[in-house]
Formats: C-alpha cells, sequence, structure tokens
C-alpha cells in the first residue's frame, strides 16, 4: 500500500511538473492533476491540500536535484572565474528542463508563507555555493556579490523563459559576460 501511494504521489508530481510547464500557474488544478493521472479528483486532495503544497513538494524533490547538477559543474573548474561561469551557464542550461520551468511558472505570491518560505531557503544554499569563489577572486562583500550575480541569473532565466528575442545562447552569453567583467565588459 505505501508503495502504490509513493508511486501516485510521484504521477501527480509528474502531471504538475507538465501542467505548470505547459500552461503556468493557470493549468495546475486539482481536475487537471486527476485528469493526467486517471485518479478522481477527490482522491487528489488526499495527497496534496492545495496548489501551494503540490509547488511546495515539486520544490524539495526538484531544487536539491538543481543544486547539485550546479555545483557538480562548478567543481570541474578549476579557478574562480571557471566556477562562477559554470554557476552562472549551468542554471541556464536547465531553464529548458520541466522541472525548473513548472517551479518558475508559479509566482511566489500565490503561495502561502511556508511554501515561500522553503523557495526563499532553496534559492538561499544555491548563492551560498557561490560565495567562496567571489572572495577568491578578491570581492569584499562576497555574499552580496553572490545575490547580486544570482539577480543576473534570474534575469536571464526570465529573458528566456519569455521567449525574448535574442537567442537562449546570446542571452547565456551576456549573463556570463556581466558576470565575469560587469556592465563595462560588453558581453563576453
Amino acid at each position: 500500500m505505501a508503495e502504490h501511494r509513493s508511486m501516485q504521489r510521484a504521477a501527480l508530481l509528474d502531471a504538475a511538473r507538465s501542467l505548470l510547464s505547459e500552461g503556468g500557474t493557470e493549468a495546475l488544478t486539482f481536475p487537471a492533476l486527476a485528469e493526467r493521472t486517471g485518479l478522481a479528483r477527490s482522491s487528489v486532495y488526499e495527497y496534496f491540500r492545495s496548489r501551494a503544497a503540490v509547488v511546495e513538494e515539486l520544490c524539495e524533490v526538484d531544487f536539491p536535484v538543481w543544486a547539485a547538477e550546479v555545483a557538480e559543474a562548478m567543481s570541474r573548474a578549476d579557478t574562480p572565474e571557471g566556477k562562477v561561469e559554470a554557476y552562472v551557464r549551468q542554471q541556464l542550461a536547465l531553464v529548458g528542463d520541466r522541472r525548473h520551468r513548472a517551479v518558475v511558472a508559479i509566482s511566489a505570491s500565490e503561495l502561502d508563507a511556508g511554501a515561500r518560505e522553503k523557495i526563499r531557503a532553496a534559492h538561499g544554499a544555491l548563492v551560498a555555493m557561490i560565495v567562496e569563489a567571489l572572495r577568491e577572486m578578491g570581492h569584499g562583500e562576497p555574499r552580496l556579490a553572490a545575490m547580486l550575480l544570482q539577480g543576473v541569473v534570474d534575469a536571464a532565466v526570465r529573458r528566456i523563459e519569455l521567449g525574448a528575442a535574442e537567442v537562449p545562447e546570446a542571452i547565456t552569453e551576456a549573463a556570463v559576460g556581466m558576470a565575469l567583467r560587469g556592465v563595462a565588459g560588453g558581453g563576453r
């Protein structure tokens, strides 16, 4: 019975990822989850009490995977600058991953305080990964620099997600250039 519940929960999360990545917040409804998984709508409520609870669990499951992928990319770099570049590139490479698109599709304002705090904590852990590399590069305020760097990454993510006029590769190159050389660098 426990294995069956675990499989159903995983199926619901997978359906939620698909719905969010295909149609955004409006698409994530319990009737749609029920339809995608073949469950009765009332059964969906046995697993999750709200849309926020679904998103909260998606973050708990998916965010550590993304963070591990970013950490792995950074570990292959030999220099602090290489780590910064890997940090930016890997996050932007994950934009196309439907796990990422699903969570990005939810606006933090629609989540309850607990879900927002979990997302904030997960992002804080991601930012913490890059602080040491920025310290090694000589930054006087590496934590502040890490938060600002993440702001550049977040802006590039939004630009890619919006289907901006620039191709994703150009957005990535511009973000890497800003991360390594600031606005005076003029891109890559």
